[in-house]
C-alpha cells in the first residue's frame, strides 16, 4: 500500500501543477464528453470501445434520424478546437480509452490526459510545450525533501529532473530517420527513440514534421497522423506535427497546427485511413458533422496536444512499468 500513497501523492502534485500552468498561461478548462461518436477517437478507430445498453449497440440517436454508434472517448481534442474561435485558449483533463490488447510496460487501457487547444501558431505550441513539463519539473524540484521523499522519489529521480531545460532539443522526423538507419516514412519505435534521447543527453526531446500521409510518397508510409494535421507550407509532404519522447517513458505528446480551411478539412478526413476503418465499422461523414459544421461556420489557425499523464509520471519517478506510475493502472489483464 506505501507504493500506491507515494504514487497518489505525486499523481497529485503533478495534475495540479499543470493545471495551475495552464491557468496561468490564460487556459479555460471545458469538460468535453466521454461518450461520444467517433468523433471523440484518435487515429486508431479500431481502439475504440463501443457504448451498449442491455446489448443494444445503437441505443444513442433521434427516432427521426436514426440510431448510431457510441463509444468511450479517447480525447476531446475536436471538442476543444470548436471552443478556439471564442475563448481562444481551451483546455480539457479527463480519461482516455484504448481498447490496445496485451499487457505490457508502456500501454494502459485507460489512462489520463491533459489536452490543449488555442488559437495560435506551430511555434507557440512547441513554447507550450515546453513551458508544461519544464514547469512540472521545477514545481517538483522546490519540494523540500520530505515532501519529495512522500512521492516515492530518489535521488537518481531528482537528477534526472534537474537535467531538463526550459528549451528542449528538437529534431526533425527526417534526420531522426537518418540517425537511426531507418527507411523514410517508417515509424520510429520505443528503442529507437530512447537512442535518440541518450543522444542529447537524457533530455525529453521534440521530434518534428512527420510525413503527411495523404502526401503521394511513391512508397507506403507506415507513419500514421491525425486528418487534420496542417501540411506544413515550406515542405510538401511533411506536416506541422511534433512528438515529445521522454528519457524512460517514451512519446508523452502528440501535437500538432490544425487544418483551418473547411474544404481542406473535408477532403483529408474523407481520404485518411482512420476515415477508411471508420466506414469499415459502419460509421461515415455523418459521425463528424457537428465538428465540420463548426469548422465552417468560425475558425482561426490554432493549434493543439495531449499529454500523456500516464507516462510523464513514469518518467518522473523511473518506473520500471506504467503499471507502477499510475494509482490504478488497468489493461487487457487488469480490471478492478
Amino acid at each position: 500500500m506505501r507504493n500506491k500513497l507515494t504514487t497518489a501523492m505525486l499523481e497529485a502534485k503533478v495534475f495540479k501543477s499543470g493545471r495551475h500552468y495552464l491557468e496561468k498561461e490564460g487556459f479555460i478548462e471545458l469538460f468535453t464528453p466521454r461518450i461520444v461518436r467517433a468523433s471523440g477517437a484518435c487515429e486508431n478507430v479500431n481502439t475504440l470501445f463501443e457504448v451498449t445498453s442491455e446489448k443494444d449497440f445503437n441505443w444513442f440517436g433521434e427516432p427521426k434520424k436514426g440510431k448510431h454508434q457510441a463509444y468511450l472517448a479517447q480525447t476531446g481534442q475536436l471538442y476543444l478546437e470548436a471552443f478556439v474561435p471564442y475563448l481562444k485558449k481551451t483546455y480539457c483533463v479527463g480519461p482516455s480509452f484504448r481498447a490496445e490488447a496485451g499487457n505490457d510496460d508502456r500501454h494502459l487501457t485507460e489512462f489520463q490526459m491533459m489536452e490543449i487547444e488555442f488559437a495560435g501558431t506551430f511555434q507557440d505550441l512547441l513554447r507550450y510545450i515546453e513551458g508544461f513539463v519544464y514547469n512540472i519539473t521545477q514545481d517538483i524540484l522546490k519540494l523540500s525533501e520530505e515532501e519529495q521523499a512522500t512521492m516515492g522519489l530518489r535521488e537518481s529521480d531528482l537528477l534526472r529532473l534537474k537535467k531538463v531545460q526550459p528549451v528542449f532539443p528538437k529534431i526533425t522526423y527526417t534526420e531522426a530517420i537518418e540517425k537511426l538507419g531507418l527507411n523514410w516514412g517508417d515509424d520510429i519505435g520505443n528503442s529507437d527513440e530512447q537512442k535518440l534521447v541518450e543522444e542529447y543527453g537524457g533530455q525529453p526531446l521534440l521530434i518534428t514534421h512527420y510525413p503527411d500521409p495523404l502526401w503521394n510518397h511513391g512508397k507506403k508510409i507506415e507513419v500514421e497522423k491525425f486528418f487534420n494535421m496542417i501540411p506544413d507550407p515550406e515542405n510538401p509532404g511533411l506536416v506541422l506535427s511534433a512528438d515529445l519522447v521522454l528519457p524512460i517513458a517514451g512519446e508523452a505528446v502528440g501535437s500538432a497546427a490544425r487544418v483551418d480551411d473547411h474544404e481542406t478539412l473535408v477532403y483529408r478526413l474523407e481520404n485518411s485511413r482512420m476515415f477508411k476503418r471508420l466506414q469499415a465499422m459502419g460509421g461515415s461523414m455523418d459521425d463528424f458533422a457537428w465538428y465540420v459544421d463548426k469548422v465552417k461556420e468560425k475558425c482561426v489557425p490554432h493549434a493543439g496536444c495531449g499529454f500523456g499523464m500516464s507516462r510523464i509520471l513514469k518518467w518522473i519517478n523511473g518506473a520500471d512499468s506504467i503499471k507502477k506510475a499510475v494509482t490504478f493502472p488497468s489493461n487487457q489483464h487488469c480490471i478492478i
